[in-house]
């Protein structure tokens, strides 16, 4: 039964909107925390990413739940987050070419992206399960090597590098998230990657392994100054690499905007797909100029609908206020930038490889009986994950071809989509209907 919230109180909506906010926090603010400390960047400049993180998600959450007239916004209770997908292509961008970099190829992905969105709402077939099951499964897999460096740390010369204090630190985060994914229920079964952060900082306290010198210092109220690390920069293949990135943002939404459509009745018409992937191109221009993070749909959400059956827009509305507000907070951004680093690997492990099962799950849909579409799978997860295990695999080819090849998303997009056209032409890949694919959060 599907449960209206439109003679609801605020007191009811603001309740079912932070339990929104409670399911995809972790993994919110995980891809800033994750990319701070792969590009080395301090606490202080971790919490300015943090909290540009969540106000733009905040922003683009609302569009999407209130819509913007016939432009922005699928007006479904969807949330917008910081996409995982592009932390492996960024860090690549950050250690070639520089922060400014980073985000000057932001901000072009998401005018491409922007532009983009009628055009591939229009041409979805050729992004279908088995394309966007590739890429979402070596997302989740590429990023898993993240969360590790982040429980070992990150300088092998350090003397606390694998220390058994820390792989233990870890070991408690993922058991706490394991228990209570086992014998939780209802609502606190989905807040185990939370409780598990929320422990493992609590077993840290004594042991002096939070850092909360720049949540001392940090204001409670204010914005994080646009362009924060100076003048964008556009090298033609960092640009490239996040457009790119973009469209398989693009794909992941529209897996999950065709599920939420589906456990709402909705129809989807090509310009209410068009509207949802432009506010993803949205996030893109303003992650550039507010230091934050390219957006997607975020799938644990999708489960969290499924599970409550609250289907109403008005809900994700109220969440993306709530983040909003998180995200002009800077104390809270510092607090959150001060967490161990074991805990927030050990958390991102569990996470990314979540969402390497999502990309499974896809994958479930199409059809490999009598169909190349095996191998299409095996050489697609091949050709992303090399350069993940060899790092210096395209190291003696040029500068820009490393940079587009090297990233596991990139590589994995690009020979899928390819292969995929080759071998089934315009036409679904052999796809079969299977239900949405509920996360644990």
């Amino acid at each position: 039964m599907t449960v209206s919230t439109r003679s609801s109180g605020p007191g009811r909506l603001a309740v079912l909107g932070l339990q929104h906010v409670i399911v995809m926090y972790t993994g919110c603010v995980t891809v800033p925390l994750v990319f701070g400390a792969a590009a080395g960047l301090d606490a202080a400049t971790v919490a300015v990413l943090i909290n540009a993180d969540l106000l733009v998600s905040g922003i683009v959450t609302i569009i999407q739940g209130a819509g913007v007239g016939r432009i922005l916004g699928v007006r479904m209770p969807v949330m917008a987050g910081a996409a995982f997908t592009a932390v492996t292509p960024m860090i690549l961008i950050a250690g070639e070419y520089g922060l400014q970099a980073v985000y000057g190829s932001m901000l072009a992905a998401g005018v491409f992206g922007l532009l983009a969105a009628y055009p591939f709402a229009k041409a979805v077939r050729f992004f279908p399960p088995l394309v966007s099951g590739v890429v979402i499964t070596v997302v989740g897999l590429a990023l898993i090597g993240v969360g590790v460096h982040l429980i070992v740390g990150g300088d092998p010369k350090a003397a606390d590098h694998a220390a058994p204090s820390r792989l233990a630190l870890a070991a408690f985060v993922v058991i706490v998230i394991l228990l209570v994914a086992r014998f939780g229920r209802g609502f606190l079964a989905r807040t185990g990657v939370l409780l598990g952060v929320l422990a493992g900082t609590a077993v840290a306290v004594p042991f002096g392994l939070v850092d909360v010198s720049a949540a001392r210092t940090a204001d409670w109220i204010g914005v994080s100054a646009p362009f924060h690390f100076g003048a964008p920069r556009f090298p033609a293949v960092a640009v490239l690499s996040m457009c790119v990135v973009m469209l398989v943002l693009f794909a992941e939404s529209t897996a999950d905007l065709l599920a939420v459509a589906e456990l709402t009745g909705r129809r989807l018409t090509t310009a209410d797909m068009a509207r949802g992937l432009a506010a993803d191109g949205l996030s893109g221009v303003l992650g550039g100029v507010m230091n934050a993070f390219l957006d997607t749909v975020f799938a644990q959400n999708v489960g969290l609908v499924t599970m409550t059956k609250v289907r109403s827009r008005h809900v994700a509305t109220v969440a993306g206020c709530l983040l909003l507000v998180l995200g002009l907070i800077p104390k809270l951004g510092a607090l959150v930038a001060g967490l161990p680093e074991p805990v927030v690997g050990a958390a991102g492990l569990v996470m990314f490889a979540t969402v390497a099962t999502v990309g499974i799950g896809t994958l479930r849909a199409v059809d490999f009986d009598g169909t190349h579409n095996l191998l299409i799978v095996a050489v697609s997860i091949g050709a992303g994950m090399a350069p993940e295990v060899a790092p210096d695999l395209y190291s003696r080819l040029p500068e820009g071809v490393g940079i587009v090849l090297g990233s596991p998303v990139t590589s994995a997009t690009l020979v899928a989509f390819g292969l995929n056209l080759a071998f089934n032409g315009r036409g679904p890949a052999h796809v079969r209907r299977a239900e949405p694919v509920d996360v644990p959060a």
